[in-house]
């Protein structure tokens, strides 16, 4: 055993810890017979970096992987990464481009071939990422969603669900990205606002009897109108309805039907019908008779005109933008330009390509996600996963019971490529392999396979059983690992991933795939916005890391972290914590230094001072605050517990109580029953602390002793009501009261820290006699006071503990004049500011218009100001 450095530096204690515990297999140890736990992390992106909400979300995995660990249970964190189809093929693609290569010069399997040759390269950067956090994933069952074995799983399900009548072909709507050339999922789609215009168009009614005005925000899409909407219940269009008008510029005839979507309160309340190109119109289109296979498709693949019927040839082939200004002149022109108004539109774009998405028709693979959610739907009714917190219920509800056919495929070449193969005359054969397609379609059938790959999200789906072996692995509960205990995830998700995971592991496995979801929120910018690099706000928790050690990035996670509520960044709070983890290591330096080591036992250690049964008592009650949080998933609580223990009891008061009094220039000594408890205690809040702060507790655990194992492999304290001591709790904390009324009084009175004062006590029961005479010497020592018998004269300030009153003569230490007359001026102003924040805070016009965060600064100033007018009047009534 060294002896610990004097300051704590967590950059040269990290590196080594980590490669410590990989090395040694530590992540994952032998422990044959104990109770599995298992855990999932969401697979990040083979082309990712760790960002802040990485930090969160692993760092709350972590957090009860270690925890689990401790227990002595056979904890495993399944790692892996995920391909991220349209991601990685862009990152490739624009590697390719930087030597004027195109993916379209390789060809398909020259291109797959360059994305795995940057995957070997440059895809795990993040893995290595996720090492600096501490994360103590079992890396030697590291999986991609890519290798052999997930891939033979995702085959599988894709096959058997369409054995099932669960995954079909079909043509309808999808988000389509004209810039990278395929369907997107709703998560990749992002809103923006931007200015545009709503553009009100006449039709003329097909007798000529008169016109009929609609609006849109996309007058290109006029021509592939099928209908003009009006609704049943609007009497200005009773009549029209079954009556046809003539488009202009195509001139073909369309009819006029009758659809509750159409709001009389809104525009004219007739509204233009584009099924092929609008997802609400899709739905009326189906239900006026329309068939999916008869909707017209007005753009091809990159969003050019195409001919739907009637299109003047000079439109075709125009970008669907150079479309619109065309045509707005060409409806201008025959007069059915009514009028343009400027309007802010929602509009959607790829948050990839940043190119605007277009609704279009086309075929692709759908999963029957209706069929799929029921049972998921049963399993969170029912209690068999539990969401946390509770409230995302409805939610989750009101999205499954209105589930839409889940689109599945993309027309990409990095990914799962889909297991069907199509025939000339237009027949489809599914199968796992080309052999198997084959033998569907007969010998000399010539076959061609679909070139789409699979949604990321249908892959990613079965990570909790396909990581685990499954279908190889037929056991039903994988080892024991399937349910998975816990998943943590982002609220953002929930409908992408965590569903999903839901309707496959029930429909394969027969049973849920986790137990208890739970739902974070974001990590915001410090002024509540959401962070992006287009604001300029983002966080690098790598930085962070390099300046603070990733056990005070971790903790600050764990602190703020508060059920149903996002995280504001604050890197002010981060350096806090990283001066906590320094508290930590000056307390372990100074029991060190006193001969105070590790414990030999993980039962308490024989206590027979009132300080040691009191630290023992306070131990006790941490452990069971802690392990009750995490429990219930309060993180916030568990680490804000064990903070108290370690910085306010631990080594604000444990630390003070016990140091040994010096004596000229011998040094005091701490007897063996202390020794043994401080380092009991210390013992247990290194363990305690161990999953939020891997890093320092570990340094410490060997700095303190020589040990016959690895802290992350310890044991977690078992907390015992039997060491457990209530006149010992009571008489320190009357201590602690007393010595801290009495600092305090001399800081609000000025009086010089140096000064040392007679104490003089009256009223005093017998309780508080018997605790004086046996804790003169500390009340003395850090209250710098010598408790002297009799009354005191002149002028003095009093402080009350329970039924005595301790009064500090201070005549000729302080002016006592200029003191009141200082705290009389000091409350005044206090007050005033108090009440103009209290008046602020009343004004209705204040609260409705200021920014939030105005208004949340005025609250906490407000509730300062009424605590320093409080603590103010509180010093003054000490003066009499």
């Amino acid at each position: 055993m060294t002896e610990l450095p004097k300051t704590f530096d967590p950059a040269a204690i990290e590196q080594h810890w980590y490669a410590h515990w990989e090395a040694n297999g530590l992540f994952r140890p032998d422990r044959p017979g104990a109770e599995p736990w298992t855990i999932v992390n969401p697979p990040p992106n083979v082309t990712g970096s760790l960002h802040i909400g990485h930090a969160l979300d692993n760092t709350l995995q972590d957090i009860l992987t270690r925890h689990a660990r401790l227990k002595g249970k056979d904890a495993m964190w399944v790692v892996g990464t995920d391909h991220a189809g349209i991601a990685t093929q862009m990152v490739v693609e624009r590697n390719l481009a930087k030597d004027g290569v195109k993916r379209t010069d390789l060809g398909r399997d020259a291109f797959v071939d360059k994305v795995w040759a940057w995957k070997a390269e440059s895809g795990g950067q993040i893995t290595g990422q996720l090492r600096r956090l501490g994360c103590s994933m079992h890396w030697a069952n590291e999986r991609f969603t890519m290798d052999e074995g997930f891939s033979a799983a995702v085959l599988k399900v894709f096959v058997d669900l369409h054995k099932q009548g669960l995954l079909y072909r079909d043509k309808r709507l999808v988000n389509w990205d004209a810039g990278l050339g395929t369907a997107i999922s709703d998560l990749e789609v992002e809103t923006r606002e931007i200015q545009g215009k709503f553009w009100h168009l006449t039709y003329p009614l097909a007798d000529g009897s008169g016109t009929i005005s609609v609006a849109t925000t996309r007058p290109e899409t006029m021509l592939a109108d099928m209908a003009v909407a009006v609704n049943p219940a609007d009497e200005r269009y009773t009549a029209l309805i079954g009556q046809t008008v003539k488009l202009p510029i195509t001139g073909r005839l369309i009819p006029i039907i009758a659809d509750e979507h159409a709001d009389p309160e809104l525009g004219s309340g007739a509204v233009k019908i584009t099924p092929g190109h609008d997802f609400n119109d899709f739905e009326v289109g189906r239900r006026a008779g329309i068939e999916a296979r008869d909707m017209l498709n007005m753009l091809d693949a990159k969003a050019r005109i195409v001919d739907c019927g009637g299109v003047p040839e000079e439109l075709i082939g125009l970008d669907r933008f150079a479309a619109r200004t065309r045509i707005v002149d060409m409806l201008e022109e025959a007069g059915a330009l009514e009028r343009v108004e400027d309007r802010v539109i929602q509009t959607p774009y790829g948050d990839r390509s940043g190119v605007v998405i277009e609704p279009w028709l086309t075929d692709q693979w759908y999963v029957d996600a209706k069929t799929l959610a029921q049972p998921a739907i049963e399993a969170v009714r029912s209690g068999a996963i539990h969401l946390v917190p509770k409230t995302w219920e409805k939610t989750f509800f009101n999205w499954m019971e209105n589930i839409q056919p889940w689109c599945v495929s993309r027309q990409l070449w990095w990914g799962h490529q889909i297991p069907a193969w199509f025939a000339d005359d237009g027949q489809i054969f599914v199968a796992e392999t080309e052999a198997e397609a084959q033998a569907q379609a007969g010998e000399g059938v010539p076959l061609t396979r679909d070139p789409d790959v699979l949604d990321t999200w249908f892959s990613s789906a079965l990570w909790p059983f396909a990581t685990l072996g499954w279908p190889e692995n037929g056991d039903a509960t994988l080892g024991g690992r399937y349910p998975n205990d816990v998943l943590i995830s982002g609220f953002d998700i929930l409908f992408f991933w965590n569903a999903r995971m839901m309707m496959q592991g029930i429909h394969f496995m027969g049973d849920v795939p986790f137990k208890t979801l739970y739902l974070h929120g974001l990590v915001r910018a410090a002024d509540g916005a959401k962070m992006s690099k287009s604001k300029g706000n983002t966080v690098d928790p790598l930085g962070l890391i390099d300046k603070y050690g990733a056990d005070a990035l971790r903790f600050f996670m764990a602190a703020m972290e508060s059920q149903g509520r996002d995280i504001k960044m604050d890197e002010k709070r981060v350096e806090g914590y990283r001066n906590f983890a320094t508290k930590l290591w000056n307390a372990a330096r100074f029991c060190q230094f006193n001969g105070i080591g590790g414990s030999t036992t993980l039962e308490p250690p024989v206590a027979t001072h009132a300080v040691n049964k009191w630290i023992v008592a306070e131990c006790v009650a941490t452990v069971q605050a802690v392990d009750l949080a995490l429990a219930e998933y309060r993180f916030d609580a568990a680490a804000n517990a064990i903070y108290q223990f370690v910085w306010s009891r631990f080594c604000d008061w444990y630390v003070e109580l016990i140091k040994p009094v010096s004596n000229g220039e011998q040094r005091g000594t701490i007897d063996d029953e202390t020794k043994a408890v401080a380092g009991w205690t210390l013992d247990q809040i290194l363990v305690l602390l161990h999953p939020f702060m891997p890093f320092i507790t570990e340094e410490l655990w060997h700095g303190l002793s020589e040990r016959d194992h690895d802290l992350i492999v310890g044991h977690w304290p078992m907390p015992d009501a039997r060491a457990l001591d209530p006149a010992a709790s009571k008489e320190i904390d009357w201590l602690i009261r007393l010595v801290s009324e009495i600092r305090a009084a001399r800081t609000e009175l000025n009086v010089p820290p140096g000064a040392r004062l007679p104490l003089h006590v009256r009223d005093s029961g017998d309780l508080t006699t018997d605790r004086l005479v046996r804790q003169q010497a500390v009340i003395a020592r850090l209250a710098r006071v010598d408790l002297t018998v009799g009354g005191s004269t002149g002028g003095a300030a009093q402080v009350v503990v329970d039924e005595a009153t301790f009064v500090l003569p201070l005549e000729g230490v302080i002016d006592l004049d200029a003191e009141r007359a200082r705290l009389t001026k000091a409350i005044a102003a206090a007050e005033k500011e108090r009440d103009a924040l209290g008046g602020r805070l009343s004004n209705a016009s204040f609260v409705e218009r200021a920014k939030p965060e105005a208004v949340e600064k005025a609250r906490a100033d407000h509730a300062d100001k009424m605590a320093e007018a409080a603590r103010l009047h509180a010093a003054l009534g000490r003066l009499g």
